[in-house]
This record gives C-alpha cells, sequence and structure tokens, in this order.
C-alpha cells in the first residue's frame, strides 16, 4: 500500500516526503498532553467514531498520526454498505486498539467523499500519518477484510513507526522504548522540504539537486525532486483544456503527458500510469523514450514499492519487450 496526503484545503497533498518525521512528532506531542490528562481518561478513547467535515481534521488527519485511522464511506440507503459496517466495528473492537473507525455519511459530506475520489459505497480507506491510502470497495468477505488490516498495521508500524494504543497504551510505550533513536533531520533536506511546503518549487527543486549532487543515494531528496518538478509542471496548466487536448489528440505526446500529470496529482495513480503505457505502446522513437522517461518519473514519484507502480513496471515492460 502506498499513502497518498490528504489534505481538508485540496484534492492531494504531494509534500508526503516528510510523512515519517512528522508524524512521530505529531504523536510524540499528543503522547505528552495524554500524559497529562487524569488517570484513565487517557485510555478513555472511542473506537468508532462519527466524522464529519468539520471534526475530519481533528478525528481523522491527526489521530492519524497515533494510530491508523480506517475510514467507512456509507450511506443509509446503501443495503451494501449495512452489510460490512457490522464487520468492521466488531474487527475494530477485536484488534483492541490497532485502529480507529471513522465512519462518514456520504450525503451529509459531499466534499470528503469527493475528495477522497469515492466512486461508489461502501469504500473503505486508511489515513496513517495524514496519508491517505484505498482499502477496497463493496462488500468484501471477513477473511479478506482481516488481511486488509493486517497489512495496513504493519505498514503503519514500519513505515512511520506508529502503533496503535488506543485501548493501551503502556504497551505501545514498552514497543516504543525498544525501538532505535531516530536520526537526526539533514537541515539541508529540512530546508528543501519547506521550500516544497511553501510553494517555494523552484527553490525547492534547487535544494533537492544540490543535496542529489553531493549524495546520489538520498532517497528523500530524490522523491522531493520528483515531486518539487511534478508540481512545477501542473502549476500553470488549465485542467479542463489539458483534458480536452489528450481527449482529441490522443497521439499527441506532450498532451498525454500533461494529462498523466494532472491524473496524479489528482491522486488517479492507474489512469495517469494507464495513460502514459498506452502512449509508449502507441509510439515510437524519441516520443517512445519520452513518454517511458515520464513514466519512470512518476513511478519514484509514488514509490518504487506501491502495488500499483509494481503492476504498472510488469504492463511497462510487457510493452517494451
Amino acid at each position: 500500500m502506498q499513502p497518498r496526503n490528504m489534505s481538508m484545503s485540496g484534492a492531494v497533498d504531494l509534500s508526503a516526503v516528510k510523512a515519517a518525521a512528522e508524524a512521530k512528532q505529531k504523536a510524540e506531542q499528543a503522547r505528552a498532553q495524554r500524559a497529562a490528562q487524569p488517570e484513565g481518561e487517557a485510555a478513555a478513547v472511542s473506537l468508532v467514531i462519527d466524522v464529519d467535515e468539520a471534526t475530519f481534521e481533528q478525528e481523522v488527519v491527526q489521530r492519524s498520526a497515533e494510530v491508523p485511522v480506517v475510514i467507512d464511506f456509507w450511506a443509509e440507503w446503501c443495503g451494501p454498505c449495512k452489510q460490512l459496517s457490522p464487520v468492521l466495528e466488531r474487527l475494530t473492537a477485536e484488534y483492541a486498539g490497532k485502529f480507529v473507525l471513522a465512519k462518514i455519511d456520504v450525503d451529509a459530506n459531499q466534499r470528503l467523499f469527493q475528495q477522497f475520489g469515492v466512486q461508489g459505497i461502501p469504500a473503505v480507506f486508511a489515513v496513517i500519518a495524514g496519508q491517505a491510502l484505498p482499502l477496497f470497495q463493496g462488500v468484501a468477505p471477513e477473511a479478506q477484510v482481516r488481511q486488509v488490516l493486517d497489512q495496513l498495521i504493519q505498514a503503519a508500524e514500519e513505515r512511520f513507526g506508529i502503533v496503535g494504543e488506543a485501548v493501551d497504551p503502556e504497551a505501545a510505550a514498552a514497543a516504543r522504548a525498544a525501538e532505535p533513536e531516530e536520526p537526526p533531520v539533514d537541515p539541508a533536506l529540512a530546508a528543501a522540504h519547506s521550500a516544497l511546503d511553501t510553494g517555494d518549487l523552484d527553490g525547492a527543486i534547487k535544494a533537492y539537486e544540490s543535496l542529489l549532487a553531493a549524495d546520489p543515494g538520498n532517497v528523500e531528496a530524490a522523491l522531493g525532486l520528483g515531486q518539487a518538478r511534478l508540481l512545477a509542471r501542473v502549476q500553470d496548466l488549465v485542467p479542463e483544456q489539458v483534458r480536452k487536448d489528450a481527449a482529441d489528440r490522443p497521439g499527441d505526446v506532450p498532451a498525454q503527458l500533461a494529462a498523466a500529470d494532472l491524473d496524479l496529482v489528482g491522486g488517479h495513480v492507474e489512469d495517469a500510469f494507464s495513460r502514459l503505457i498506452s502512449t509508449v505502446r502507441g509510439t515510437f522513437g524519441d516520443d517512445r523514450e519520452t513518454a517511458r522517461v515520464r513514466l519512470l518519473e512518476l513511478f519514484e514519484v509514488v514509490g518504487p514499492d506501491d502495488p500499483r507502480v509494481v503492476a504498472a513496471r510488469s504492463a511497462l515492460a510487457r510493452v517494451l519487450f
């Protein structure tokens, strides 16, 4: 599973490169606040919560710095939702604090429904350290749901160092104590991240390029550079015109590249990959190489271990060879 940042101010925030460090910092702050509460109050955390647009930031985004938040998009009229929701609620209790279940009524929260790009309900997402991951859509067998939840919890622990502790904070504290300390953040890398966050894309690109010139193996700098370049490419595009051009001129490589960039920024990862793979398939020579290189760049932005990247690499290999 590969996350993508969600922000109430926009569809997708691609500055996910800092997520791990920020998540740990927020988690420590929240733990300190909870430790200062009177005895007994810290453990009184509801595992199943109703969330709306007003409470989304606090109940989902902020809470996801401490524990994975599973989101159940549902509606009263949705029959399949009434089959899936009890399963999710039962498993939430069974997993005893390893994740929190946030229920969102799509009829009352259309903005959230649209922001996550939900195509139909029931739909289940997760948020870890402020980053959203699509889990599955429709009613799934309980065994499959368990498998997905296990993968989610493992990803939260391995990628972000987040240990679910809504019910048992003492056990989680012991687990954290056994973890090695994180190395200090490189000031130059922090400055590059800051430039990216504040929208200084030219400054961010130069900073990341400088870091990579000194350390070609710097994974965070490479990811940040890819994100900064992507945002720079799309910042002046007019989405409606780009999509019209791509639809009208399927053989126009620049039009397809621009549309793929917008697909990715909009969170439509598979669409972006599919578009470029089709472009590679239908072109030759320099045009094919241009589309191939752009696709590889987008792979780096999403992350090489993401299942969607793995699948797209296989599809690209079949086209090329």
